[in-house]
């Protein structure tokens, strides 16, 4: 984990004079040479994650206990959170560019965390390109509603909506966003396109009955099942909470900006130095939005050089807080701010 000290995060010093604050093209202009690959680096910090992840499985594998078992499925979830940002910013063109080994190296990554990489280019482009628009947004991300929108829909519908941002939709993400989400759904719309998701089922639950029929069903359940609940579940809240967060602000369509979007419409996850190496630093997801192109190690680096940056809607992963975002409804265009389901009610 010393190769994460660069990943620190983020703590704002005061500044001496009130900056000139940019937005539109020319803070996008001024977040550019961040956007610039350590491949070095990058090559460093993967081949570190592999490296624990394959080490930690066979620890599983050989663990006399199941509660040593148990521990290190925990620490497997985790990396495989961290490895699945290596997936996302390689997918945004952020890291490995045109780096023949690390495709075959992703598309394998893609198979083994249900995130085949046809159905995650597809949806997460479109959710970067119409972030936070209140018609049209739920492609690759929850949806969100205005309070008209509640008012004019019918029961079933309304049901559908909140079974969608229900906490266990949210966190049984291994089951709803990504093994129907990601690889049955998008098979079912365009099998040709996304031939991906079935094979990446039969791989997942075959290496579950080729583990189990070796070294025991306990063991399959610790080395491949109880990880991917844990990562992709936590993976499905970290998604939902960085674009519903009390703090949030939204715009219709006719007066949707990016970079609004980016700042006001994404959170910044405040989290310890432990939490932002496993997350890859997902949780400036408010640097991220505004450039893609980012590679996770450098955004830090980038929201501490950029003031534009350092004023972010926030949360935490404090249990209040993560009630406080779940509690979310709708959005009031009236009162500028997202309704419970209390005052919804």
């Amino acid at each position: 984990m010393s190769a994460a000290l660069s990943e620190m995060p983020f703590d704002a010093a005061p500044a001496a004079a009130e900056p000139v604050m940019r937005t539109g093209a020319e803070l996008n202009v001024a977040t550019k040479p961040y956007a610039i690959e350590d491949r070095a680096k990058s090559w460093r910090l993967l081949t570190e994650v592999l490296v624990l992840l394959v080490g930690s499985l066979v620890g599983i594998a050989v663990a006399p206990w199941w509660p040593v078992q148990l521990l290190l499925a925990v620490f497997v979830a985790g990396l495989q959170v961290r490895l699945f940002i290596f997936f996302h910013d390689y997918l945004h063109n952020a890291i490995f560019v045109d780096s023949k080994a690390a495709s075959a190296i992703f598309s394998v990554a893609g198979f083994y965390m249900m995130s085949v990489r046809s159905v995650w280019r597809e949806t997460h482009n479109y959710h970067h390109k119409n972030n936070a628009k209140l018609v049209g947004s739920a492609i690759g991300s929850f949806p969100v509603l205005t309070i008209g929108m509640w008012r004019s829909i019918d029961p079933g519908k309304r049901r559908l909506y909140r079974i969608l941002r229900h906490p266990l939709t949210i966190f049984f993400g291994y089951f709803t966003v990504f093994l129907i989400g990601m690889t049955i759904s998008p098979f079912r719309r365009d099998a040709k396109k996304h031939w991906g998701g079935p094979v990446a089922i039969v791989l997942h639950f075959g290496a579950f009955a080729l583990v189990g029929a070796t070294l025991g069903w306990g063991t399959a359940f610790f080395m491949v099942i109880l990880p991917l609940i844990l990562s992709l579940g936590a993976g499905s809240y970290l998604f939902f909470a960085q674009h519903n967060f009390p703090d949030i602000k939204l715009r219709d369509r006719r007066s949707w900006d990016y970079t609004f979007a980016a700042l006001n419409s994404s959170s910044y996850f405040k989290m310890n130095k432990v939490m932002h190496w496993f997350t890859g630093n997902i949780g400036y997801h408010h640097v991220h939005h505004l450039n893609h192109r980012i590679p996770f190690y450098r955004l830090p680096e980038a929201m501490a050089a950029l003031p534009e940056l350092q004023s972010p809607g926030t949360t935490t992963w404090r249990p209040r807080d993560i009630v406080a975002n779940l509690r979310l409804a709708v959005w009031d265009p009236e009162k500028g701010r997202m309704l419970t389901w209390s005052e919804v009610k």
